[in-house]
């Protein structure tokens, strides 16, 4: 299973699949930077978590008496241009971001990047988006991974077409076996923040959302299963394997901001025949707030930890 996170306002979104906060930042030649503001404040915000959906709600507070406007970012995950089996719709996930500012709805700009590494070294990562464009690729094409439909055709059209183009940077997708790429989607829109006043934004998308048909111990540590509860589903299922969905969220972009997060709220929900686990490393507790949820509340709250969850299947 691989990890792979979101977030909103610096919104970066996580298989588990994550997902992220909202972030001021920009578009530049070299890819996407994200910039702490001094001068707004998160006032609250207001998270829920599902797998059909993710919905935020953010208050933020110009400090200022001048009307600020900032680029807010919303980054997806990056994908590789492998097929991963793991995430059953990502496609989806592309098309199903919404946004609105005061209760207007906003249409957000997207761009495409595209990424080279060598081998499993994160650290390797090259911005190749340029590289593309000089040899003709369409954002559609770039995005190859988010859209499974025909994809097997679609793979060899790019490598045919990487193979004519014969750039020297992306040529190495062909002499290197252990070089390949990934693919990002970002969105974009320009928010004005109005002097000391109250920003309100929400955001809604659908995760993408991995797991597999064994929750075996060495996950425990990743979403805090206790060994009660282990043995507690080893006695339920017996000699049957335990299948699981997870996802994921980034939440320490919301540090980004001129304060903590005055009030922070996270509601995770469930299906009746699951059980969810997660790590939290807040002050506040996780309570049962009905069926199926469970709630955090946090006051002057700076995210320090991304948040992995776990709805393993019981029934």
């Amino acid at each position: 299973m691989k990890r792979l996170k979101f977030s909103l306002l610096a919104l970066l979104l996580s298989s588990i699949t994550v997902h992220a906060n909202d972030s001021t930042g920009y578009v530049g030649v070299g890819g996407v930077a994200y910039i702490k503001n001094p001068n707004i404040a998160m006032k609250s915000e207001d998270l829920y978590i599902s797998k059909d959906i993710i919905k935020v709600a953010y208050e933020f507070k110009n400090l200022t008496n001048k009307d600020i406007r900032q680029t807010v970012l919303f980054p997806l995950p990056k994908m590789s241009i492998q097929y991963d089996g793991d995430f059953a719709d990502t496609e989806t996930t592309l098309n199903s971001f919404k946004v609105w500012a005061n209760g207007k709805a906003i249409t957000p700009k997207m761009h495409v990047r595209a990424f080279l590494y060598k081998g499993h070294d994160e650290q390797s990562e090259l911005d190749v988006t340029d590289a593309f464009r000089q040899c003709g690729f369409s954002d559609k094409e770039i995005l190859s991974a988010y859209h499974h439909a025909n994809y097997d055709d679609s793979l060899s059209n790019i490598y045919a077409k990487i193979r004519a183009c014969k750039h020297p940077t992306l040529y190495r997708l062909i002499t290197e076996k252990d070089t390949h790429w990934k693919s990002q989607a970002i969105y974009e829109w320009t928010q004005t923040f109005k002097a000391n006043a109250i920003t309100r934004i929400n955001h809604s998308y659908r995760p993408m959302v991995g797991g597999g048909v064994f929750f075996d111990e060495s996950l425990d540590s990743n979403f805090c299963l206790d060994k009660a509860t282990r043995q507690n589903l080893d006695k339920k299922s017996g000699t049957h394997p335990l299948s699981y969905s997870a996802l994921g969220y980034v939440l320490t972009t919301g540090a980004n901001w001129a304060k903590p997060i005055e009030r922070f709220k996270l509601t995770i929900e469930r299906d009746s025949d699951e059980i969810v686990s997660f790590c939290w490393a807040g002050k506040g507790k996780v309570r049962k707030v009905g069926q199926g949820k469970f709630e955090v509340i946090e006051n002057n709250f700076v995210p320090t930890q991304d948040i992995d969850v776990a709805f393993i299947r019981v029934k």
